[in-house]
């Protein structure tokens, strides 16, 4: 009985064996690192004392026109409302006040912060460290898919901000948030990056951002993200929150980004993105065995006289690498080729029944290209009127409807804005967008007839 038991007993131990885990350890010999002296102190001052200098505070006046009602949220109140009758319907004016931060990118006064740090500002006051004095920023230009903007103050001789090559950025690299939080005062916070590349956040159109754990609160907008040697690697942009404070995810838009950006911004005063010409998707697992497991962006479909067209991509083929970015998502594509100015000529490799071509290709304009039943002319998003429009504006008429229209634009100046019908260009009645395209092929101006609100008018465009 005792030898069974002494075999049972083995024969566990020969099971449990066969089951176990080899775990890993760590030496146990691992020595910690101590500052050399107890009269050191491990401090970045001298990398953040000269770079603090290149961050701004940014106030912005903003006229709210409304009425009494609005004003007061007493007047929801029915009893109110009675005792007051009448009067809640005059005109009121207030002013709104907020405040932001930016950085400042050359020694003249250009600087860099949030689009919806200064949309809709009536005034932008700029602040510089260790100065008293306010100077009044004038809006050089905007770009609201990026979410970013260029302001220039008149001074000489200012501290511009080191940048930084973003795509060098490693999760785990240690970084600073410097802005002005709820207006306080210049503010620093430490923290890492926790993750790079990071899209499909739904904040903007354009999303290729840093995120980082360091402390970024509201005043933080437009403010530096700056790595351990002082150079800039992003544009503090958003965080997400329930609560509307700070819980370690914040995100930055990458400096070559915004260098990209803000250089179009300050020659043109827009960002006019480049224009591949592709529909992409991402690969799944099961997908991703057809192209020898590699992960890009699967064009599913090229649109006719596009550059990708004429460089002879085509449907099926796996983009894995622009310029020698390595592209692992359709999302990565698309800032990817966001980021640059029409024009430009850009190396694309991509995986085609499983063999790796690589091809140049000539980016252009996404002005002058109808894409899903739009078409971009002269700063206009134009559609064709159809039977819900038509329903909508209570009209019979038919023609091209303007949906917007860039506030940089001549259009805009000529006084186009949404919602106008042009329905006549020089002596062609304007039915469809074909016509349009066909009426508007050459360069020279010429007049729109266009139809608002009941009447016609004439630009010159």
């Amino acid at each position: 009985m005792k030898k069974l038991l002494i075999l049972f007993t083995l024969a566990l131990t020969l099971i449990y064996a066969k089951d176990s885990v080899d775990f890993k350890y760590a030496p146990k010999n691992l020595e910690r690192s101590f500052p050399s002296t107890q009269n050191q102190i491990l401090s970045y001052n001298n990398i953040l004392e000269n770079v603090r200098t290149s961050i701004v505070n940014i106030s912005i006046k903003k006229e709210i026109k409304g009425n009494l009602y609005s004003a007061n949220p007493f007047f929801n109140d029915p009893f109110f409302r009675e005792f007051f009758k009448g009067y809640g319907d005059i005109p009121q004016e207030r002013i709104q006040k907020s405040l932001g931060s930016g950085v400042i990118v050359s020694k003249d006064g250009y600087i860099v912060t949030n689009n919806h740090v200064i949309d809709g500002a009536d005034e932008i006051i700029v602040n510089l460290a260790g100065d008293k004095k306010e100077y009044e920023a004038k809006l050089i230009g905007k770009d609201e898919k990026s979410d970013l903007a260029v302001i220039k103050i008149d001074a000489k001789n200012l501290n511009a901000v080191t940048f930084y090559d973003s795509d060098r950025v490693k999760v785990g690299d240690i970084v600073f948030a410097l802005g002005n939080p709820f207006g306080v005062g210049e503010t620093i916070t430490q923290g890492i990056v926790s993750a790079t590349g990071r899209s499909g956040v739904g904040i903007v159109e354009y999303e290729d951002f840093i995120q980082t754990d360091a402390s970024i609160n509201p005043g933080n907008s437009g403010g530096a993200l700056i790595n351990s040697a002082g150079h800039l690697i992003g544009i503090n942009s958003a965080i997400i929150s329930k609560s509307g404070g700070n819980v370690g995810i914040g995100f930055a838009i990458p400096s070559n980004m915004v260098t990209s950006i803000a250089t179009s911004l300050i020659d043109s005063g827009k960002f006019t993105r480049a224009y591949l010409g592709v529909t992409i998707a991402d690969v799944s697992e099961d997908m991703s065995s057809f192209y020898d497991e590699n992960y890009g962006a699967l064009i599913t479909g090229v649109e006719e006289n596009s550059p990708a067209a004429e460089a002879g991509l085509k449907r099926g083929d796996l983009i894995i690498s622009v310029n020698g970015k390595k592209i692992e998502s359709a999302s990565e594509l698309k800032n990817t080729i966001g980021s640059y100015a029409p024009g430009r000529v850009v190396n694309i490799k991509f995986l085609r029944e499983k063999k790796i071509d690589i091809v140049n290709v000539a980016l252009s304009t996404l002005d002058n290209k109808i894409v899903s039943g739009e078409f971009k002319y002269k700063g206009m998003k134009l559609v064709q009127v159809d039977s819900t429009h038509k329903q909508r504006f209570n009209i019979t008429i038919n023609g091209v409807l303007v949906t917007e229209v860039d506030q940089n634009s001549e259009a805009f100046s000529l006084g186009v804005r949404s919602g106008d019908i042009i329905i006549q260009i020089e002596n062609s009645e304007i039915n469809t967008l074909d016509e349009f395209i066909k009426a508007t092929a050459t360069q020279e101006k010429k007049r729109f007839f266009i139809y608002k609100r009941g009447g016609i008018y004439a630009i010159v465009l």
